[in-house]
C-alpha cells in the first residue's frame, strides 16, 4: 500500500497494470483532502508521454520495478479526459470512481465544505500542496522547470564498400602487314647465235617437264601479354554540411489565481 511516506518514490515510476503490461510514468499525485492519503496517480501515457490519466492507487503497489495497479491498461486508456489542473473537484472524483467501479471513495465530498475533493502532489501549487520537485524527491515549495537541448555530434557507421574487380574482355585488333608470292612468268626469247648451242642440245622433236617451286609469304600472328599499369584502391575523407532537424519539448508553469501576488490577471505562464 502506498502512503504519505512514500509518495515522493511514486513520482516519475513506471507504472504497471495488473497483468505487468507497462501503462506510462507516474506524473503527479492526488491526496484525499478529509483523509490526506494518496488516492490518485496521474500517468503520461501516448508515444512521447503527452497524455495524462487519472488511475486509482489507494490498493496499488510499490515495487523495485515502479508502481503496479490494480486496473487493466485498456481501463486507463479509456479513462474519462480531466484536466490535470491541480485540483479535482467532487464531480470529476465521482465521474472517475463510478468509471474504475470504486464506489464513492472515503472522502465524503458532500460534507467537507471545500471547492476541492482531492488535493494535488507533485503539482502546481494549490491549498494543502506537498512541493516536489519531478526531478528528484520531495523537496520545497518550488518546482522545477525543465526543457530539452539539442545535442548534435557524429558518428562513423557503414555506408557501403567498394572492390576492385578484374576480368576479361575479347576485343577485335586489325592491323596490315604486307606479304610477297611468286607467280609463274612465260618468258620467250629467240634463237640467236648466243644461245643456238643450247637450243641443239637434245633431240629434234621430244617430250620434255620443266617444273619451278613457288612461295608465297603468310601472315604469322603471336600473342603475349605485357603488364601496362598498376591499380588500386584508395580512400579520401570528404567534409560536407548536413542539417539536423529536431522537435524540442520544453516545460511551462502555468499559475491559477494568484490574484494577490501577480495583480488582475488569474492565469500566467511561466
Amino acid at each position: 500500500m502506498i502512503g504519505t511516506d512514500t509518495i515522493s518514490r511514486v513520482i516519475g515510476q513506471d507504472v504497471y497494470d495488473e497483468s505487468g503490461e507497462k501503462i506510462g510514468s507516474a506524473s503527479e499525485v492526488y491526496l484525499d483532502d478529509e483523509t490526506g492519503q494518496p488516492e490518485w496517480v496521474t500517468v503520461r501515457t501516448g508515444l512521447f508521454g503527452t497524455k495524462e490519466s487519472f488511475v486509482p492507487i489507494r490498493d496499488a503497489d510499490l515495487t523495485n520495478d515502479g508502481v503496479r495497479v490494480p486496473v487493466s491498461k485498456t481501463q486507463v486508456k479509456d479513462a474519462p479526459k480531466i484536466d490535470t489542473d491541480g485540483h479535482l473537484s467532487p464531480q470529476e472524483e465521482q465521474e472517475l470512481y463510478r468509471y474504475y467501479g470504486l464506489g464513492t471513495g472515503t472522502a465524503g465530498f458532500e460534507t467537507t465544505g471545500t471547492d476541492e475533493g482531492l488535493r494535488n502532489v507533485g503539482g502546481a501549487e494549490t491549498r494543502g500542496t506537498v512541493g516536489h520537485d519531478t526531478s528528484g524527491p520531495t523537496t520545497d515549495d518550488a518546482m522545477t522547470r525543465s526543457e530539452e537541448r539539442l545535442n548534435v555530434g557524429t558518428r562513423s557507421e557503414e555506408v557501403g564498400r567498394a572492390r576492385l574487380r578484374k576480368y576479361v574482355v575479347t576485343e577485335n585488333v586489325t592491323e596490315t602487314v604486307p606479304v610477297t608470292r611468286e607467280e609463274v612468268r612465260v618468258e620467250r626469247e629467240p634463237i640467236t647465235d648466243a644461245n643456238v648451242g643450247s637450243a641443239l642440245d637434245g633431240p629434234a622433236i621430244s617430250e620434255e617437264e620443266h617444273e619451278v617451286t613457288l612461295h608465297a609469304e603468310q601472315p604469322v600472328v603471336e600473342k603475349e601479354a605485357v603488364p601496362v599499369e598498376r591499380v588500386r584502391l584508395d580512400k579520401e575523407t570528404v567534409t560536407e554540411q548536413a542539417q539536423v532537424t529536431e522537435g524540442l519539448r520544453k516545460e511551462e508553469i502555468e499559475v491559477d489565481g494568484a490574484d494577490t501576488t501577480l495583480g488582475t490577471d488569474r492565469d500566467r505562464r511561466i
